[in-house]
């Protein structure tokens, strides 16, 4: 199914939307993970970081799914 969300009259599709509200929460994972030192046993950071802001971004769309 797709789906918009109406912002004050503009129709967005739903993926941008969910996407800007994981792209926070997938900093402040990457800040943990640093702040911890998981960086050091990852062999390629930006692949990592790719995977883990789609896993994220999975969470945000079946939290919202869940949610509605």
């Amino acid at each position: 199914m797709i789906a918009e969300l109406d912002v004050y009259g503009v129709f967005m599709p739903a993926l941008l939307v969910w996407a800007i509200i994981a792209m926070p929460l997938t900093a402040l994972l990457r800040r943990l993970l640093l702040r911890l030192g998981a960086y050091r046993w990852i062999w390629h950071a930006p692949l990592f970081d790719l995977a883990l802001f789609v896993l994220v971004l999975g969470g945000v769309t079946a939290a919202s799914e869940w949610m509605l």
